[in-house]
């Protein structure tokens, strides 16, 4: 028997669940993974008053678990139940921990996330491959002295987008009290491009609309983002909106099967008719040159006058040397870097030039490149031009990942705060916050990759599989000290990166199992309440209490006194009255009255901008980064059967690929290379390589390939945006070796 069959032999963990694909398959699909968890379970879990645990759309809270704010019933998706599942498992056997770190590393991604849950403390000596179980009262003390002896500046701390406010909040408070400020997020993974380029264009961080606008609308374009895979309920919104006559254009390098035709399960009509048309135009320039389209989709609109003068003169700034750099352009560069024609071009151009109300929305195609800000407000640039931000059904939608990534960075867990939030925070607590200048993830890394880090404290997610470069990403997390982490379940990150240090696994209740309510905020400044209140396990504790514990005990601040957040009332109380437009906290477990953040929807041409006008951005277009030696753009994708780092299916339903070990490719370069499919060949970049890779035919465009995250890290290297420091996990260039 296997290392990995021994493991999996011990947990009795369940068997990988079939592959089906969209429409009744996919139906299909969640109901054999409602009867694999139960249907009492998932009842249970889908009915109560929680908000969903996958992306940041946003269902669930006090209108009801499977309804959003709008009361549309059902709003559930196979993303929803995928993140029950692994939450509605039973816990690992204890015997399982006699096994070695290299027993757990011989399984996949898949395998750890089902082994079960965890429900005690697990603590890793530096001289041991071994993870031992603790009381939480040993767990706790070992921490604390840890967390004593510590310089601040030699710790970081950093959260998933998975974690409540209160939790978040609880965080950043025992990071920035420990005397530092080296405290952050996994946004800077994603989608911190997107809010240095919506600052420096309308004055706003997050969305300017709402997800009524999505009624609203006539024309949605799509840049660098799967929904179909990714937030599937938005398909529905995609759908109606071409019902009515309205138009989606997508601007993707992959002609992604579910954004040319997708069978919505709620509706079905749809699904009667075997799928609904999404995409009216359908855009594929090269990767990595969004931002080229973006200007030549500007230039069309000034040729043939469908710019919006009034709207420029009164409401914007910069909109001349916009212009201008526009009219400079020459079509046949735009033509050569993209790889789309002119006239395809032109024809979007008209179709957006005879919109009235137009959306704006993009993912990480976008965001994943060393010009990712740029590219935002490239976008923004093109909805300002036609006065589409600051009217109803109108506006600049990023499609963001976690269900809280973005009320994470609200509340504060990130390496600098606003200064109003600071001197209020310093005066609620009576204390001296540190000033010193903090790290974002990335830079964090870096400094533990030079040896400089001594503990880290990472509240959820899988830091390891997120960060580019897995070589060098296991290297940096080994050479921190200690490593505490606060989880649901295993995953790569927790036994891998560690073979020369220790750690610390401590257990914690999923958002529905939460002891006292907790909030979450929607990628639509919709914050939501979640009661909690299910128990499955009998020796998990709540992040925040766990995080408050360790501020008890391993934080020196005379005078300070912690009574007044000890509750998650409590919390809620301090957030809103030193967190700008989040006075909605201080009641909304008595009230449950769900808001949204005030001052963040644009519905009228004023912005929050020192000057109150929209601020159009010029650019230094780049140029694409292939070469002789490595002609092929590498984009690292997510498959329709995993959420962020969390693998729930080997296979991609939704690109036919039986296993996460593939490259998908253009026909035509298969062709060209006398690459047959599912044949094997290494793919390789200036940073590693990728050996035994299956190819699988794709609508890509020429010149790109398709490799899975995380698998595809071994790829990347940590080249990123120099703006937002978000590292470039796209147009990674590389051969395709046969």
């Amino acid at each position: 028997m296997s290392k990995s069959d021994s493991v999996l032999a011990t947990a009795r963990a369940a068997g990988t669940p079939t592959i089906v694909g969209g429409g009744p398959k996919k139906v299909l699909y969640t109901l054999q993974t409602v009867g694999r968890i139960g249907l009492i379970n998932s009842a249970k879990a889908l009915k109560s008053h929680n908000t969903c645990k996958a992306c940041g759309l946003g269902m669930g809270g006090q209108h009801g678990g499977m309804t959003n704010e709008l009361d549309e019933f059902p709003s559930v998706c196979n993303k929803s139940i995928q993140a029950q599942s692994t939450d509605i498992q039973a816990p690992i056997p204890t015997a399982v921990f006699k096994h070695s770190l290299d027993d757990f590393q011989q399984l996949s991604r898949y395998e750890l996330e089902h082994l079960g849950r965890l429900n005690t403390p697990l603590f890793k000596p530096a001289d041991s491959d071994h993870y031992q179980v603790l009381s939480w009262e040993s767990a706790f003390e070992r921490i604390a002295a840890r967390m004593q002896v510590t310089p601040a500046e030699r710790s970081f701390f950093y959260s998933s987008g998975r974690s409540s406010n209160e939790a978040g909040f609880v965080l950043q408070l025992l990071a920035r009290l420990s005397g530092t400020n080296n405290v952050t997020n996994c946004s800077y993974y994603c989608h911190q491009a997107t809010g240095v380029g919506l600052q420096s264009t309308v004055g706003s961080y997050t969305a300017t609309v709402e997800l009524a606008d999505l009624a609203e609308c006539d024309l949605v374009v799509l840049i660098g983002a799967n929904p179909a895979s990714n937030h599937p309920r938005l398909m529905h919104k995609l759908m109606a909106l071409r019902e009515r006559g309205g138009h989606v254009v997508v601007i993707n390098p992959a002609k992604e099967s579910g954004l040319v035709k997708f069978a919505v399960p709620k509706s079905p009509r749809s699904m009667l008719k075997g799928g609904s048309d999404i995409a009216s135009e359908y855009l594929q320039p090269r990767v990595g040159a969004d931002i080229w389209l973006l200007y030549g989709l500007a230039k069309s609109l000034l040729e043939q006058g469908w710019m919006d003068d009034a709207f420029m003169q009164a409401h914007t700034e910069g909109s001349d040397e916009f212009l201008t750099q526009v009219a400079g352009l020459a079509w046949p560069d735009i033509e050569d870097t993209t790889g789309v024609a002119r006239v395809d071009i032109e024809r979007v151009a008209a179709l957006y030039g005879r919109s009235t109300k137009a959306i704006f929305a993009w993912g990480m195609g976008v965001t994943h490149h060393t010009h990712g800000a740029d590219t935002v407000e490239a976008i923004a640039n093109l909805a300002l031009c036609r006065g589409m931000v600051g009217k109803p059904g109108a506006g600049l939608l990023p499609l963001r990942g976690h269900s809280n990534v973005q009320g994470i960075g609200t509340i504060g867990v990130k390496p600098v705060l606003p200064e109003q939030v600071f001197q209020a925070l310093e005066q609620e607590l009576g204390v001296r916050l540190p000033t010193t200048t903090g790290l974002d993830t990335l830079a964090s890394l870096e400094q533990a990759h030079a040896g400089a880090v001594d503990l880290a404290v990472l509240l959820g997610g899988n830091l390891l599989d997120a960060t580019p470069d897995t070589r060098w990403a296991r290297e940096a997390l080994d050479r921190v000290k200690t490593k505490v982490f606060l989880t649901t379940t295993l995953n790569r990150g927790h036994v891998s990166g560690m073979e020369h240090s220790e750690a610390f696994i401590l257990p914690v209740a999923a958002r529905d199992e939460e002891f006292e309510p907790t909030t979450q905020e929607s990628m639509f400044n919709y914050v939501r309440l979640s009661d909690g209140g299910i128990t499955r396990l009998d020796n998990v504790k709540a992040e925040s209490a766990i995080l408050l514990e360790l501020l008890k005990r391993g934080v020196s601040q005379p005078g300070l006194d912690l009574t007044a957040i000890e509750s998650h009332q409590g919390v809620r109380e301090c957030i809103s009255r030193v967190v700008p437009g989040m006075a909605g906290l201080a009641d909304i477990s008595d009230s449950q009255r769900e808001f949204h953040i005030p001052n963040r929807l644009i519905k009228t041409p004023s912005f929050t901008t020192p000057s109150g006008k929209a601020h159009f951005q010029t650019h230094r277009l780049p140029g694409l980064k292939m070469s002789a030696a490595f002609p092929f753009a590498l984009m690292s994708v997510r498959s329709e059967g995993q959420f962020n780092s969390i693998i729930y299916e080997e296979a991609d339903s939704y690109r036919g690929t039986p296993k996460r070990w593939s490259v998908l490719m253009s026909p035509q370069d298969m062709l060209e290379l006398g690459i047959k499919p599912q044949q094997a060949v290494t793919l390789r970049s200036r940073n590693g390589c990728m050996e035994g890779v299956e190819v699988y035919p794709y609508g890509l465009t020429r010149g790109a390939v398709m490799a899975y995250y995380p698998e595809a890290n071994v790829l990347t290297g940590i080249e990123r945006d120099p703006r937002s420091h978000t590292p470039a996990f796209k147009s990674v260039a590389v051969a395709v070796e046969v």
